[in-house]
């Protein structure tokens, strides 16, 4: 090897030999010598028989004259013998209060270590006993690798007012994880031995469903409104109960329409200014607030409504010769069924059901046509266009553009003038034409195409509050054009949908039980060993060092926490005008798409950045490095955990997350990664018995990287929580694993996490284990195989 990185500082390291481990086969460390005591024994003994010599003499003269050159020289002896008698004993009391205060030193730091005993410690201990044994059972627990059959990361395309979406159909396409190595059988017996390890994100939704079932205390009439919420989304046979009759009422709130053979004729624009105000429905085009990335550089923190092309219903592709979007002909005949069934299911009459689905098959595929995918607009410069609701109004005039804004974002002063911002402005002059010609269709003018494609549109919104027959309509048609992944638990997608309207209240829920101090601790520690893990690296030049150092000096790491609401009178009163029925599902749903849309108009006016709730990794704001809190959360981190489970999963996981986030790219700029990574590999394949076979397959960069990444990322959190435990010693244990035992035991379980980068990670992270153990002193035992013969010595990488 080239070039190895520098190991952790010894003085950082907790020696295993004071972690006495019995139960796991470790040896006790050696018994502490006793004390010297302060007088030797022997001492005594010969004052006891000088006494009776002394006597004698006194009473015999002549003897004492004879024997006075003896006694002389016994004198000598003695009092040579007394001096050195005392200085042993002063060198054995100095010894023995150094022994004793190290002594209480090492119990401290070894086996009489605390033992947590707090619920979180004794579920995870709990967790543990169940778990393989890294340090027992090496080989059949750390040679299995990252593959495609994990959780992949949640697409979901939740969207924070400042993504732009790309093509429609894009939110239906599923990443497909290759399959390598032919190794799916070692997956298979992966499973059979060790449950998955959920994702990070699912880990959060379950912490946010464990806090809207809780029932600890009455709280806040803003937290007993969202929880009624929650529980109104689990009571499916009321939502069975209602049927289509909550959406038909609606519908008539609306002015009717044609396919139930009641219609007023609203006005086209008065209709949908209704349904971007109250129902968070936009059927022609799509809104988000957000801000400008030209202006961004410059340190703007403005906001803008930005304008883009609509979700449309119909399935679309992309034609790369045309340039044109189309209707997939292999999939109108599934959709065609589902809109005929949903308009049977709306009580439509069979007669004329096919006459409204065919008007809206049609104006849905003219629509169509102008909708490009993101990479096109992308490279014609179509993104970010700014201009005038004014010059808006010219270039697309059929929508009322100051009323329909000014509806979607009340009580907010909008006026002619305002800048908004365009991502498809082709797409928005040709939906005006389209839409224009519809509505001025006069053999059409009874049958209300353009009425019903939004009435359609507001279905598809109000979609979750239906009950089963509208669901599974909509699931058969996504089965039909492909997509097999399964809609999840009931209480996921509960949870989701709360979140929506009450993300202000389980913003302040989750912020009362996040550890605050704790996760800053852990941050800053993290982030300092990060920086001195730079040092280490051999740099390909100067320029690069002092570029990455520059930016890194520069951040301010810190947990990102909301400053929107400081009180629970304030949340009260922030909900006050909403109304939660425990059967109504349907309704409660309706005043969320209204909170949901009021969310969207806060958007606009606030300069901070609205702390997200489901966020789960870190990200770069200006000059700050923010830790959501959803990280901070049971299993991964509690504050009643002993520090080594702490850093050996939640401190992983940050080191982990900022290599990514600001080291996206450091192959071509560090010597190191490639030695590491090929080190690392090395290892693998030894243990793994594959060295020197025909085919084995060497690592790709990208590979390199995400192995260097996932390693330098546990050697930081080990050197984070050296650190930290000498800054301050004592730490806790669980299940008789204390300090460094127990932060690589811990580290075990977090496996591949669910990540982008889990594709290029070809070995199972917790196999670096093996890797770290290599260092001897860091590991309470040899991690090697009993039944494999070691070829040769394994390297310290």
């Amino acid at each position: 090897m080239s070039e190895t990185p520098i190991e952790l500082e010894p003085q950082l390291s907790v020696q295993p030999s004071s972690q006495p481990e019995p139960e796991r086969g470790l040896q006790p460390p050696p018994l502490l010598q006793p004390p010297l005591p302060t007088q030797d024994p022997s001492d005594t003994h010969q004052q006891t028989q000088l006494q009776p010599e002394l006597q004698l003499s006194e009473s015999n003269p002549e003897q004492q004259h004879q024997a006075e050159p003896v006694w002389i020289n016994h004198r000598r002896l003695l009092l040579l013998f007394l001096g050195f008698l005392s200085c042993a004993a002063i060198l054995g009391l100095v010894y023995y209060m150094h022994q004793n205060r190290q002594t209480r030193s090492d119990n401290n730091q070894a086996g009489k270590v605390t033992t947590c005993v707090s619920p979180a410690c004794l579920w995870a201990s709990a967790r543990l006993s169940t778990s393989a044994d890294p340090f027992t059972q090496p080989c059949d627990y750390f040679l299995f690798t990252c593959g495609s059959d994990r959780l992949s990361p949640d697409g979901g395309g939740r969207q924070r007012g400042q993504g732009i979406p790309g093509h429609p159909q894009n939110q239906r396409a599923r990443a497909a994880w290759p399959e390598r190595r032919g190794q799916s059988k070692e997956r298979e017996d992966r499973g059979l031995k060790k449950e998955k390890i959920q994702d990070r994100k699912t880990l959060l939704l379950q912490h946010l469903r464990e806090i809207l079932e809780s029932n600890d205390r009455p709280g806040s009439t803003a937290v007993q409104k969202a929880k009624g919420f929650y529980h109104s989304c689990l009571d499916t046979k009321s939502i069975e109960t209602s049927g289509a009759e909550p959406f038909l009422a609606l519908i008539q709130k609306l002015g009717g329409w044609a396919v139930s053979g009641q219609w007023n004729r609203t006005d086209f624009n008065s209709t949908l200014s209704l349904l971007m105000k109250d129902y968070a429905t936009f059927p022609f085009f799509n809104l988000y607030v957000g801000k400008d990335p030209n202006e961004i550089a410059n340190g703007t923190t403005k906001r803008y409504i930005q304008i883009d092309q609509p979700d449309l219903l119909i399935p679309i592709e992309w034609n790369s010769k045309t340039l044109k979007s189309q209707a997939k002909t292999q999939t109108l005949r599934p959709f065609l069924a589902s809109c005929q069934r949903y308009l049977a299911l709306l009580g439509a009459p069979p007669s004329s059901s096919m006459m409204h689905v065919g008007a809206f098959i049609s104006l849905s595929s003219e629509l169509a046509v102008a909708a490009t995918p993101l990479h096109h607009r992308l490279s014609k410069g179509q993104l970010y266009q700014r201009m005038t609701i004014r010059e808006l109004q010219i270039q697309a005039p059929v929508i009322d553009w100051l009323g329909c804004l000014q509806a979607a974002f009340h009580p907010l002063p909008l006026i002619e003038d305002d800048h908004v911002l365009l991502h498809n402005s082709p797409y928005i002059v040709q939906m005006s034409r389209v839409i224009g010609k519809w509505l001025n269709k006069h053999e059409l003018s009874t049958s209300g195409p353009v009425h019903t494609f939004m009435v359609l549109n507001l279905l598809h919104t109000l979609m979750p509050a239906l009950d089963s027959r509208f669901t599974g309509t909509e699931k058969n048609l996504s089965l039909a054009l492909g997509d097999t992944e399964g809609a999840g638990p009931r209480w996921k997608h509960c949870v989701l949908q709360t979140e929506r309207g009450f993300h202000l209240v389980l913003t302040h829920l989750l912020s009362e039980r996040t550890a605050h101090r704790e996760a800053e601790e852990i941050i800053q520690n993290i982030f300092s060993s990060f920086k001195s893990k730079l040092h280490e690296l051999k740099w390909t030049d100067q320029m690069s060092f002092q570029f990455v150092m520059k930016k890194v000096q520069s951040l301010i790491p810190r947990l990102w926490t909301t400053k929107e609401i400081s009180s629970q009178a304030e949340l009260d009163l922030l909900f006050s005008k909403v109304t939660v029925g425990s059967h109504s599902f349907f309704s409660n749903y309706v005043q969320l798409l209204s909170l949901w849309q009021k969310r969207r108009r806060q958007l606009l006016t606030e300069q901070a950045e609205a702390a997200d709730i489901l966020s789960v990794t870190p990200f770069l704001l200006g000059g700050e490095l923010l830790f959501p809190m959803g990280m901070f959360i049971p299993p991964l981190f509690h504050p009643t955990y002993p520090r080594a489970m702490n850093y050996g999963v939640m401190g992983f996981l940050i080191a982990k997350d900022i290599l990514h986030l600001i080291l996206p790219d450091i192959y071509s700029q560090s010597e190191t990664v490639h030695a590491v990574g090929e080190c690392v590999w090395a290892h693998y394949l030894t243990v793994t018995e594959k060295a020197g076979r025909g085919g084995v397959f060497s690592l790709s960069a990208a590979q390199q990287q995400e192995v260097w990444v996932q390693y330098s990322a546990l050697q930081i959190a080990l050197q984070a929580y050296h650190q930290s435990l000498k800054n301050h010693p004592r730490d806790t244990s669980i299940s008789g694993l204390s300090h460094t035992p127990l932060f690589l035991t811990s580290f075990s379980q977090v496996n591949c996490d669910s990540d982008p980068y889990i594709e290029f990670m070809p070995l199972e992270p917790s196999f670096l284990i093996t890797v770290i153990c290599a260092k001897s002193d860091l590991c309470p035992t040899s991690l090697q195989c009993p039944s494999k013969t070691q070829q040769r010595s394994l390297q310290t990488c």
